[in-house]
């Protein structure tokens, strides 16, 4: 697959062109950044951490009926996706209030929701990507009620899966944010999950001490990073080993007994 022009390039990452046109390149950065690129700065080995963070998840994603973007990860960096008309929201499930959840409302930090909450932001960096409703995505075309349902259904489905992941390695998923796309498939298009799953969009606690082992860390400068970040893909058992990047031995989680519901 030959890596042509720069299409895009985010906060995150970068999109090249390739020679099918229905694929491209995406590039995962060091670059971290908070409050709308208002924070920012590069941690050495973090794309190399979350290519393989999101491969590993999508992957799995894709085998619980979750079409996603990933056609394969084909280096330390890079991976090979599909290319997508991105729907211009962002997509938000909760199932643990924390960060602007608990500022906008006024609710106790920590406070477990009853029902997964999914929230819809515009994505606007300049507007500061601002809460939307469903009205607002139907009034301004952006995204079709047959559309919305889907993408709904995928995400209590994506949230039901990850959860259990996530609870199996000793991890609660606090919430995660995630984008969809539009892929032209034979003709007709289809909706797909089309972002990165890793711990720069999903919040990550410790089950044990509610320890955060997500970009939260970066964002309320609370240090230790990218040991946060190792110390996920060490419990998924996928720490990258052909990596440079410097690793840090932790002590084991701790063993967690969960009480199974009646």
């Amino acid at each position: 697959m030959k890596k042509g022009k720069k299409l895009y390039e985010g906060k995150a990452k970068i999109i090249f062109s390739t020679n099918e046109k229905n694929l491209v390149i995406q590039h995962f950065k060091d670059d971290a950044t908070a409050f709308n690129n208002k924070k920012k700065m590069k941690i050495d080995g973090k794309g190399i951490l979350n290519n393989r963070i999101s491969e590993h998840i999508l992957n799995y994603l894709g085998q619980v009926g979750i079409k996603n973007h990933l056609v394969k990860r084909i280096n330390m960096r890079e991976q090979l996706i599909k290319f997508v008309e991105i729907i211009p929201i962002e997509f938000i499930v909760r199932n643990i209030a924390t960060g602007s959840l608990t500022k906008r409302l006024d609710i106790e930090d920590g406070t477990i929701l009853e029902n997964p909450l999914i929230e819809y932001c515009y994505k606007k960096d300049e507007l500061g990507d601002p809460l939307i409703s469903k009205e607002h995505i139907f009034a301004f075309n952006w995204a079709s009620k047959k559309e919305i349902e889907k993408i709904d259904k995928y995400l209590l489905r994506m949230n039901d899966f990850m959860i259990g992941m996530f609870r199996g390695i000793g991890i609660k998923l606090v919430d995660f944010k995630v984008e969809f796309g539009r892929y032209k498939n034979n003709g007709k298009k289809e909706v797909i999950l089309a972002d990165e799953i890793s711990p720069d969009t999903c919040r990550l606690w410790d089950i044990s001490s509610d320890k955060k082992l997500d970009k939260d860390r970066f964002r309320n400068n609370l240090g230790n990073v990218m040991e946060a970040y190792q110390d996920v893909a060490r419990r998924l058992g996928i720490l990258h080993e052909e990596s440079n990047i410097r690793t840090i031995k932790f002590p084991k989680p701790r063993s967690v007994k969960l009480k199974k519901n009646k």
